[in-house]
């Protein structure tokens, strides 16, 4: 019988695999195209079961579908018993719940019930499209997934706020449209809600043109509303292309590692440091360090906080107040 050494042993080789891998574990990354596989098979099937003229394979795509789903049920299996080693800090029993709770784990788990219980929501099997973002993870230090987080959480509230003026000036122009138009059109206009349609094909310049306005008042509120809705829309997209232009400038900055002026430090992991294996953001929160820029082999990239430290990454790190390494 194995000992519990072994088993514990076991338990982390297989999280390290089913994690999403790095270049040098060559069975995590292996498994982590499999995921991808499995994936991309089970939307095809369900993409091709909707069509009339592939009823004939309906056994075959019914089929694939169920040893799809049989491999991400194995999978979420597999996490729950790891998710100890996902969760270091936490009672087993607590990182289990953690991960169930989680947004990766609430998906997963949703996108295995249509199967079972929701067979006609296949807004819940479409669930598995989102886990296909896991592509962009199989290596964690390919960044421009990362960069594209780190710039809409980086900008959030003031993205958060331009959302809010624009849903503001839906409203605003819903109600303004309904009062011009209710009189003329009371078929299409019938409440100020029927006029939301027609201010977000507008303000989002779509302009459907199923609903539009009959009269000189209405066409002359609808002109000052498009206008209006070029200027709000093109608010979050300066400020997201804004915030593209300051990541990539602070990642050019931190491609030589060696720049005082910026007060970094370069940290090389080797397997006896004290960093190896933690996550970005616990460094973070136990040092007081900041790491502004990884080095992982030939790959550069701004680290994610869940990302993990590898041996032989080396770091960009600023030393804030507090802890030293």
């Amino acid at each position: 019988m194995w000992s519990e050494k072994n088993r514990a042993a076991v338990k982390k080789r297989v999280f390290d695999i089913i994690q999403i891998g790095n270049k040098s574990d060559f069975v995590s990354r292996a498994f982590d195209i499999f995921i991808a596989l499995m994936i991309f098979l089970n939307i095809l099937a369900v993409f091709l079961g909707t069509f009339d003229e592939m009823e004939r394979f309906a056994g075959l795509l019914g089929g694939i579908e169920i040893v799809t789903v049989a491999v991400f049920i194995a999978e979420y299996i597999l996490r729950i018993w790891t998710a100890q080693y996902l969760y270091p800090e936490k009672s087993y029993g607590s990182a289990v719940i953690h991960f169930i709770l989680s947004a990766d784990g609430l998906i997963q788990l949703l996108t295995i019930l249509p199967l079972f219980f929701l067979t006609g929501f296949v807004a819940f099997r479409m669930l598995r499209v989102v886990r296909i973002f896991r592509l962009f993870r199989i290596n964690a230090s390919y960044d421009s997934f990362n960069v594209i987080m780190a710039v809409l959480y980086e900008k959030r509230n003031q993205i958060l706020s331009s959302v809010f003026v624009i849903l503001i000036l839906m409203l605003a122009s819903s109600m303004t449209m309904y009062s011009a138009e209710h009189e003329a059109q009371p078929e299409v206009f019938r409440n100020a809600f029927s006029g939301i349609w027609w201010s977000v094909s507008t303000l989002l310049t779509v302009g459907y043109g199923d609903i539009y306005p009959v009269t000189i008042l209405g066409r002359i509120l609808a002109i000052i509303i498009a206008f209006l809705g070029v200027g709000a829309v093109a608010i979050p997209t300066g400020i997201i292309s804004a915030g593209f232009v300051e990541q990539y400038t602070r990642m050019q900055k931190a491609d030589g590692m060696e720049d005082i002026t910026l007060g970094l430090q370069t940290v090389v992991i080797d397997m006896n440091n004290a960093w190896l294996g933690k996550e970005f953001r616990q460094i973070r929160e136990e040092y007081h360090a900041q790491v502004a820029f990884v080095r992982r082999g030939r790959e550069r990239f701004i680290p994610d906080g869940e990302d993990k430290i590898c041996p032989g990454d080396a770091l960009a790190v600023y030393f804030g107040e507090g802890k030293d390494k």
